[in-house]
């Protein structure tokens, strides 16, 4: 019912292209090489962002676009790999928005927030799972830090996969995984059952890899032009929900009781809940997800479609991204901030335990209260980011004032009151779960056009590595040395992120794309207006795509 809804408001609903959006058919091109007819007359052509009109580039003398009335689309050879012109000239000419993009990120961020939910729910209560399974404080730990294990080895073949196959088969094979580790985890209920926790835990960390490079491309792909950040920041919102949610509830269903049976009750009621919850989501993604809308939602998105061949180089892609000097330093930044967060969110509950013996569910709440800051900020940011475009600045105020945050709980986690640390620990999360989506934005920002799903998945990447060393590291320099010291380790490397933030410049290609004039349209004469400057971004995309 919510599909067939969906598909009717889609059909009620065409729009009819204006002038400015329309694409004359009627182009001639050097024997050589013939340009795509809707390609020059797409109003998502201006001139690339990261490509001026430098006298020292040049147009390639085998490709050239120009206006002409005496030759038919139909006389020009078609390149490979690009859509045929009349479907370009009807669908792609058209800038709009569909109405069912609100409900294909509302059901990618539950399906999220399930997935994340099942990451923290050991972690937050560490000590009971520990005495249940008769297993150490680390084995615990890499029921977490597996997570961040499994992304870094398979982020490639599924950041392939999304090109490849799509948004849709991602999100139903995600969720699908995301279903089936949950229910693997009900044949763990007794305590020398930890292997089987852990495979069910190893399964929920494969679907997390198909659900983290997912935000910035829904958001690019189903949102305008003046929605993506505040989309993105929507999507990244399911995950840290299920974060919080991870963080209050374990507590609370899961008591800290000797009983072993009754505590196996417990934890059983638990795991029915996810395992039912994981399902209905599954059911949601298979009806509600489609791969793309009818029409493109903003220029840039218009532009990618009209310029995308089924043979691009993915390897070669991922080659350019490392030579793109602001988008590495992006990539080690944003790993050190997400994964202090990963370390941070893992060892709290042996972190508050020290401090507060017997708080487990203040524990929990102290977590809730992170991310449940941290989700504001994120809303608040990327509301922000929409209305002034101000990528880097605001990446760096926030990045330092994370580093602020962190030192303020470090200092006030042994003062012995709990209120305090509820404050800090609910200002430090404003700023260091605020920042995740904002890394999303940046990153697509400085490698547009390459995929979403690329520059995504290598920040990720960055952060389950950094994640997996300073869990590691502070949960032994807590054990030896006490808190303080561990969290004095987070802070230097928060610190290191915000002076290579610094130094990142504000390349906002897509920004540019966008705002880019198109071309003029002389509708009494048919003709096109086409500038130099227009020619010389058709060229150099084209190569680049090549």
């Amino acid at each position: 019912m919510v599909n067939e809804s969906l598909n009717q408001e889609e059909s009620n609903d065409r729009p009819v292209p204006e002038s400015e959006f329309q694409a004359d058919t009627s182009y001639s091109t050097q024997p050589s090489v013939s340009i795509h007819p809707s390609v020059s007359g797409h109003p998502s052509v201006s001139i690339h962002p990261s490509v001026s009109g430098h006298p020292s580039v040049s147009i390639d003398p085998s490709v050239s676009v120009h206006p002409s009335s005496s030759a038919h689309p139909s006389t020009l050879a078609q390149p490979s790999g690009l859509t045929h012109p009349n479907e370009l000239v009807k669908e792609d000419s058209v800038i709009k928005v569909s109405k069912r993009r609100w409900a294909v990120v509302l059901v990618f961020s539950c399906y999220s927030l399930c997935n994340a939910f099942q990451w923290i729910q050991y972690g937050s209560i560490n000590n009971i799972f520990m005495n249940f399974y008769g297993v150490s404080a680390f084995a615990i730990d890499w029921l977490s830090m597996c997570y961040m294990l499994t992304y870094i080895p398979l982020l490639l073949p599924v950041a392939w996969m999304l090109e490849k196959f799509g948004l849709r088969t991602i999100a139903i094979t995600g969720s699908a995984l995301n279903c089936l580790g949950a229910w693997v985890k009900l044949g763990s209920l007794e305590p020398h059952l930890f292997p089987v926790t852990m495979v069910g835990q190893v399964i929920c960390s494969v679907a997390q890899v198909f659900i983290l490079g997912m935000p910035s491309r829904i958001a690019s792909v189903w949102f305008g032009a003046n929605e993506v950040s505040t989309a993105c920041s929507m999507a990244v919102f399911g995950n840290q929900l299920g974060i919080a949610i991870g963080f209050l509830v374990p507590p609370v269903l899961v008591p800290n009781i000797k009983d072993q049976e009754k505590l196996a009750y417990h934890i059983s009621i638990m795991f029915y809940i996810i395992g039912g919850v994981a399902t209905l989501l599954f059911i949601l993604v298979i009806i509600v997800f489609k791969e793309k809308p009818k029409y493109p939602p903003s220029r840039a998105q218009s532009l990618s479609y009209a310029l995308a061949t089924t043979d691009a180089s993915y390897l070669s892609s991922i080659v350019r991204l490392f030579k793109n000097l602001n988008f590495v330093l992006l990539v080690i930044t944003y790993g050190l901030n997400a994964g202090a967060f990963y370390a941070l969110s893992t060892l709290l509950n042996r972190m508050v335990i020290m401090h507060f013996p017997g708080q487990e569910v203040n524990a929990g709440r102290i977590g809730l209260t992170i991310v449940i800051a941290g989700m504001f900020g994120a809303m608040i940011s990327g509301i922000w980011l929409d209305k002034s475009k101000t990528y880097k600045e605001t990446t760096l105020v926030v990045y330092i004032m994370t580093l602020v945050g962190m030192v303020v709980y470090t200092f006030t986690l042994n003062l012995n009151h709990l209120w305090i640390v509820f404050i800090t620990a609910g200002s430090l999360g404003f700023f260091m779960t605020g920042y995740l989506p904002l890394g999303f934005e940046f990153a697509v920002e400085l490698t547009y056009p390459e995929s979403e799903g690329v520059s995504s998945g290598l920040l990720n990447v960055s952060a389950q590595v950094f994640g997996i060393i300073f869990t590691i590291s502070q949960g032994q320099i807590i054990d030896n040395y006490g808190s303080v010291p561990g969290n004095i380790f987070l802070c230097v490397f928060l610190a290191l992120g915000s002076a290579l933030t610094a130094f990142i410049k504000s390349d906002l290609r897509r920004q540019r794309a966008n705002k880019d004039a198109p071309e003029t349209v002389n509708t009494q004469t048919h003709t096109h207006t086409h500038t130099p400057s227009n020619s010389l971004q058709i060229n150099t995309i084209l190569h680049r795509k090549k």
